[in-house]
This record gives structure tokens, C-alpha cells and sequence, in this order.
């Protein structure tokens, strides 16, 4: 990635590192303190929701100049998903600092209830942003400018849709427990890495089939596929109430499925390494 390209996105990545340093600051408070907080708190939640975001807008900055905005649609994506940003990490960790749950406080007094009902509107703010900023990725002019980029966003901003989709599921239901084993947690956050995942693949098609269109294309469908079906059958899972982590069909099948993701990394890396030993011979 360029210097002047991650540049275009110095604050949005700025914001992103902060969330980071939140959450080594919680990563040394568990470590010496522990993770609870009485009555409600739980730092180490507070320390995987601030790395998670930070991670979450990091990759978001890596993509945004390629997402043919203009300067000043990203000017208002950037400012609005910045103030978003800094509030949730605000009331995620001071509240799990003061022992109390931001997202169901329970016996709380106004200033708890009211921080979480802006809570529950600022995740909903941080969806509709996000997705009108995803929509960009489908015109024809981002596909013809880059190709391969534009095929991998696509399929990480629909794991995206499906993460964001298990969020609002965890609002609703009061929690992300599920039935006698589901945990709507783990298909929130996996859904998340399509965003890490697909560019990279999209780079390594790139970079080692530069010469050959047709691989590259079925390289990324392959991954982006296989990637949504895994998600697909961990939310089955999840949506029987069950856990994710039983010897049963269809945690068996999305391990497949992210296993099958996989492959095109490994067929273009084995791809590059057959290239070099042919031309060192």
C-alpha cells in the first residue's frame, strides 16, 4: 500500500490505532486486576470490543481510496464514523470500568440507561454508514478501475452485512446467548475478517497471476464463496440454539468451508514458489 494512499485516511487510521492502545490498556488491567469489575463490568470485554474496532476501521482505511467516492462523501463518512468510533470506545470502557454492562445495564441509574439507549442508536448509526459506504464497491466504475479489489471488497462487505445482522440479533435478544448452546458472538466477529481476508487474497491473485484473468477471478470466488458459506452455516448453527463448537454437520461443514477459503492463498503461494524454482533453474 502506497504512503500517499494510507494518508488519504490518516485520521480514520488514527482512530483505529487508538483503539488499539485502549485495548492493550485493558490487556495489562486483566492481567493484573482480572477481568471482572462488580457488579457488571468486564474489562476483557471492553479490551476485544476496542481491538476489534480498531482492527474493523484499520482495514476500512486501507480500502476507502478505493471506493470511488468523492472527497467530500468521504470527508462525511470519515467525520461521521470518527465521532461514532470515539463514543463507543468512550462508553465501552469507562462503563465496564465502573462495574456496569453499556449495553444492558441492570439496576442502573439515568445516566447508564441513557448512555445505553445512545449506545444502542450509535450501533445502528456505525450499520447505515457503513453499508451506504459498502453500496459504493458495486458501481461498474470501481470494478473497471480495479478488478480483483473490487470482486474482494464486494464479498467481504456481504460477511459484513451478515456480521452487522448478528449484531442487531445480540440487541434484540438481550444478549448473544441463544438456545442451550448458541453464542451469536462468534458469527459477529468472524464475518468481520472478510475485510482482512479478501484483499489479501486479491493481492496475492495480483501479485503471482498477473498473467493469467481467468485464475485471478476464479481464485476470488472461490475464497468469497466458500468464506460466505462458512458463515452461512455457523449462523444455522447459532440459529438452532446450538454451539458452534459440537462434533455435528454443520459446524464440520463451515470448518470446510473456511478450509476450502483457504485454498487459493495456498494455490498462489505454491504458484510463486514453482515460478521461482523454475527460473532459478
Amino acid at each position: 500500500m502506497r504512503f500517499h494512499v494510507l494518508k488519504q485516511e490518516q485520521w480514520l487510521i488514527y482512530t483505529g490505532l487508538l483503539g488499539m492502545l485502549l485495548a492493550g490498556i485493558c490487556a495489562v488491567w486483566v492481567l493484573v486486576n482480572g477481568a471482572a469489575v462488580a457488579p457488571d463490568g468486564d474489562v476483557g470485554k471492553a479490551f476485544s470490543f476496542n481491538a476489534a474496532l480498531g482492527i474493523f476501521l484499520l482495514s476500512t482505511a486501507m480500502i476507502m481510496p478505493y471506493s470511488g467516492m468523492s472527497s467530500r462523501k468521504k470527508m462525511v463518512f470519515t467525520s461521521v464514523y470518527i465521532m461514532l468510533s470515539l463514543f463507543s470506545y468512550f462508553v465501552e470502557t469507562v462503563q465496564h470500568f465502573r462495574g456496569v454492562n453499556p449495553r444492558f445495564p441492570q439496576g442502573s441509574g439515568v445516566f447508564d440507561l441513557t448512555m445505553a439507549a445512545v449506545f444502542a442508536v450509535v450501533a445502528i448509526l456505525l450499520i447505515l454508514f457503513y453499508l451506504w459506504a459498502a453500496v459504493q464497491y458495486f458501481k461498474r466504475s470501481v470494478y473497471e478501475a480495479n478488478p480483483e479489489l473490487a470482486i474482494a471488497i464486494r464479498y467481504a462487505m456481504a460477511a459484513i452485512t451478515l456480521s452487522f445482522a448478528a449484531g442487531i440479533a445480540i440487541v434484540l435478544n438481550q444478549g448473544r446467548e441463544i438456545g442451550t448452546g448458541g453464542n451469536m458472538i462468534w458469527l459477529h466477529g468472524i464475518g468481520f475478517h472478510a475485510l482482512q481476508f479478501m484483499p489479501l487474497v486479491s493481492w496475492l491473485s495480483v501479485r503471482k497471476a498477473a498473467d493469467d484473468r481467468r485464475l485471478r477471478h476464479r481464485m476470488l470466488h472461490l475464497s468469497g464463496i466458500s468464506f460466505l458459506l462458512g458463515l452461512a452455516a455457523m449462523g444455522w448453527q447459532t440459529l438452532l440454539g446450538l454451539s458452534i463448537f459440537e462434533w455435528a454437520i454443520l459446524p464440520l461443514t463451515a470448518v470446510l468451508c473456511f478450509l476450502v477459503a483457504l485454498i487459493p492463498v495456498a494455490l498462489l503461494l505454491r504458484r510463486t514458489y514453482t515460478s521461482n524454482t523454475t527460473y532459478s533453474g
